[in-house]
Formats: C-alpha cells, structure tokens, sequence
C-alpha cells in the first residue's frame, strides 16, 4: 500500500492525480511482485535447462538428459529408464512454509509415469504417447518446512520421460526459489546415488531408495511399520520347484514386503523355528550362502523393502500349543531377525492354528522386538468366512500388533461371503464378498489385504487376472469397477495385495507387479 499523505497537505488536483496514479502503480507492480513471489517455481533445474541432473537425486544409472524428446520450446528433458528392478525415480528436496498450499506439475511421456510428493499427494498417467500434462495439489502441515518432489515410472515399463516440472507457492525459510536456468551444452551426467531423502511414489515405501510403494500417508495396522498406505507383499522361495529361481536381491524393488518361505520347526525345541538356505535353491542359483542371503537382506533395506519370515506352509509342521511353546516361537523368531536382519515374521499355518498360545508368541515377540515388528497373517478362507474361525479370533486378539492379514483366495472352492451368498474363488465376487467378512467383523482396512496366485502354475486353483485384483481392490475402496456383488461400505484404507509367489511372477513376466503393483501405487 501507498504511505498515507499528511492531513491538511496542499497539493493542485493535477498534483493529486499525478501522485494517485503513482501510488497505484506502485501499488500494482508491489501486488504483482507478491503475486510472481507467491507462484514462483520452487524447483531447481525444473526443464533440465542446464543439460544435466543437477538439483535432482536420482537411482543410480536409469536417468540421463535428452534433447529430444522435449516439451515445447525447451531444450532437454528427463529420461528415466525403468526397468524391471527399477522404476527410475528421481527426487528433489523443497523448503516450504507450514499451512501452505502448493501446486505440483509437470509434462510427461511415457507409460506409468507418476508425479508426486513423498508420503502425500500424488498423480499418474497409465499411456502418454505424447506430452500429457499432469498436476496435483496439497497443503503442508502446520509443522511442514519440506517436501520431496518425485517422479518415476514402473517397472518393466520402458523408459519415460519428464520437463517443464513446477512446484509452485510461497518458497519456505531458507530456500532461494531458482529462474530457470540458462541453456548449458549437453552433458548428461550419470545419475548419483540416492541420497537418503524419502522415497515417494503412488505406492512407494517411505524409505531412502528406489520403489518400494509410494504413497507413505501411513503405515498400515498399528506402530512404525514403514510400509506405505497400500501394500504390495509377495513370498520369495527358499527352494526350487520349477518357479524361476532368484536371490534375494534379485526381487524387484515394487514389492514393498517379501515374505521368506519358509522356516521349519525345530524338532529339538517345542514350538521353536529355525531357517537356513535350501541346498536345492543355492544349487540353481550356482551357490547360493547364508551370508550372502544376509547381505541381500540388508541391500533390500537399503531400497527401502521389508523381509519378514514365514513360518509354515502347506508341509509346514510348526505346532504352538502351550505357553512353554509361545515362549520358545517367540524367543527363536528373535534369534533370526537378530541373526539375518528379518523386520518380522508371517504366520502360515495352513495345518491348524492355537489362536490363543499363538496370540501370546507373537505378543512375546513384540516385547521383545518393539513397535517396528511387522506381523502378517496368511489364513486359507476357509479359516476366516467367518469369525469363529481359530485364525480369525487370532488376527482379532493380536489386532492391537497385527500388520496385516492376507487371506489366499485361491485352492478354496467355493465359500459363503458376507452377505450369506455362495461365491466360487477365480471370480472378483469370490474375493470382495470374502473380504468383506474381515472388514466388517473387526479388522481395520488396513489390515485387510488379498491373497492370489501370480500365475496358473502357482496354484490348483482360483487363478484370476491381475486386471481382476485390480477391479476387486477398487471395488472394496470406492465402490467402483464391482462385479454384481457390491460391498455395503467402502474402505479406501484398503491394505494392498499379496501374490503367491515372486518367483512364479518372474516365470510370467512379472505380470502380477506391473499390474497390481502399479495399480496400489496409483490409488489414494
């Protein structure tokens, strides 16, 4: 505003005007620099103008400068060469003010390219084969003062493309909102390693590397999990049975939580596991450790990924069926995670469950773990298409602790759903009605999630199309893609999808992780 003038001044009309008409110009062009300050693009190297990454963190060696393609009128954009290990993300670190609304955008090419804010919000396009404009809107947090901007593609997608990017708003304390850069004569860098900012990403994992499920608004169940909103799980083989065979390190950055299948029971000790590498998996791997299987648990941290240990499955003989029992379950789980770094363990037993001595093994192990133990629960339906089922009233006692439960919607044959009806498994009715049984008898959405064969070799059957998990999961969330059953509520804290297994997705193409995955990265 212009000062005000003194009272009883004498000034001519024409005096008075003059004078006016520049306080209003000064007014104006006052206005309009706290309007251009107010929109001002906070990134840095937001075209890539310079020719290189600079300003922008990026997983090692999937980013480069181009100069074509580019959006109009710039001169080099991104390209991110996903693959199937790695979605290539790069990230950039904003200062910004608390209570603040922003504006996030940008043009992109490509399929699956996402743009996004760590841990918020977030958008994507499935198929741009030209230049799609993309933009999201957020308000910071009374406590905010930083955002980490993303923008990746998925895997085994191809290599996407990104320019003309903008974080618009108030720049927050410290920061120096840069012009665009001037033109540099191209030298695209290498792309440096990821710093240890957060991971972002529809689906990604709040962690310091590459994709892992994006959308971190919170961890599902209760405690420090540090699993994103939605979560993609799937079981890694210790051993072979025509499943293609992969180390650890080998499973592909999308799923969030990789399931070790499986320990045994330790015959000398009651109800105690142990674990070691099969002999006829590090056979078709050429030699396969325990110290290199260690060492792979730590590189999947290091993308941001959680490893839990399963215990049971189909052979599986693993009883915990008295207190003396609990006690040794809890105490040899603790030995392992402390021994190979595991984040928690999977209870799958498919021959019988103690709800109530197995409640109290896993409540033991919190004890001793903390509010960082992830728990999941993979019961066959016929042990929860109703709540007195044993494996039911386990999931509803640990509730308090439990991660998530993944019921295997598949090897079932027919089963009542939650409207009384008979629905038969391969269908999305078979999954939605069934899940729904969980979600309206105890369990909170997160801790619900579904269970399904990566592929018709993976299990007898209930096989359906990851195009089919999709539509169920939308269905269960918003209402939405249903089949002629439709839930009475919706859930959109829908926990994720688990597949049975990754070495039987990576038999088939990873089919199962460029689908779901990448369909729980885009959802809310």
């Amino acid at each position: 505003m212009a000062p005000k003038h003194a009272p009883g001044s004498r000034r001519t009309r024409a005096a008075i005007a003059v004078s006016t008409a520049a306080a209003l110009a000064v007014g104006g062009a006052i206005f309009a620099a706290q309007a251009e300050a107010a929109s001002t693009n906070l990134l840095t190297n937001p075209s890539f103008g310079t020719g290189s990454l600079s300003g922008w963190t990026c997983d090692a060696g999937t980013a480069s400068v181009v100069t074509s393609p580019v959006y109009t009128g710039d001169t080099y954009a991104l390209a991110g060469a996903a693959n199937n290990t790695d979605d290539a993300q790069c990230t950039q670190t904003v200062s910004v003010q608390p209570n603040t609304s922003y504006t996030l955008s940008g043009e992109v090419e490509g399929n699956y390219v996402y743009l996004g804010i760590a841990g918020g919000a977030s958008t994507w396009t499935p198929a741009a084969s030209s230049w799609t404009s993309l933009s999201t809107t957020f308000t910071t947090t009374a406590s905010q003062t930083s955002v980490t901007v993303f923008t990746h593609g998925w895997y085994a997608q191809g290599t996407y493309y990104a320019d003309n990017l903008a974080l618009t708003g108030p720049a927050g304390a410290g920061s120096s909102p840069s012009a665009s850069p001037t033109t540099a004569s191209p030298s695209p860098s290498a792309s440096p390693s990821k710093s240890a900012s957060p991971s972002a990403s529809p689906s990604k994992s709040a962690s310091p590397s590459a994709s892992a499920s994006p959308t971190s608004t919170g961890t599902t169940g209760t405690g420090s999990s540090g699993l994103p909103k939605h979560v993609l799980a799937g079981y890694w083989q210790d051993f072979s049975n025509g499943a293609k065979a992969l180390t650890l390190a080998q499973v592909p950055q999308g799923y969030n939580l990789v399931d070790v299948a499986f320990a045994d029971a330790d015959s000398a000790n009651d109800g105690g596991v142990t674990f070691s590498i099969d002999s006829g998996l590090s056979s078709a791997l050429g030699g396969y450790t325990a110290a290199q299987f260690t060492s792979d648990v730590a590189t999947l941290h290091s993308r941001g990924q959680k490893v839990v240990l399963s215990v049971g499955g189909q052979n599986g003989t693993i009883s915990i069926s008295s207190s003396t029992a609990a006690t040794n379950f809890a105490n040899s789980v603790y030995a392992l995670m402390k021994q190979y770094g595991f984040d928690g363990v999977d209870i799958d037993l498919e021959n019988g469950v103690n709800a109530t001595y197995t409640a109290q093994a896993l409540q033991d192990l919190h004890n001793l773990v903390g509010s960082s133990l992830i728990i999941t629960l993979a019961p066959q339906t016929i042990d929860v298409y109703t709540t007195g089922g044993d494996y039911f009233q386990l999931a509803l006692d640990i509730k308090s602790i439990l991660t998530i439960t993944y019921t295997q919607y598949y090897n079932s044959g027919s089963m009542n759903g939650c409207d009384g009806n008979v629905y038969s498994e391969s269908t999305e009715n078979f999954m939605t009605a069934l899940a729904c049984t969980e979600l309206e008898n105890g369990l909170s959405p997160s801790q619900v999630g579904l269970g399904l064969p990566a592929s018709t070799s993976a299990a007898g059957s209930g096989y359906v199309a990851p195009s089919l998990v999709d539509n169920a999961l939308d269905c269960l969330a918003a209402g939405t893609n249903c089949g002629s059953f439709v839930p009475p509520s919706k859930w959109p804290g829908i926990g994720g999808a688990m597949t049975w297994s990754i070495n039987w997705d990576a038999s088939n193409g990873y089919a199962f992780l460029d689908t779901v995955g990448a369909h729980l990265a885009s959802m809310s």
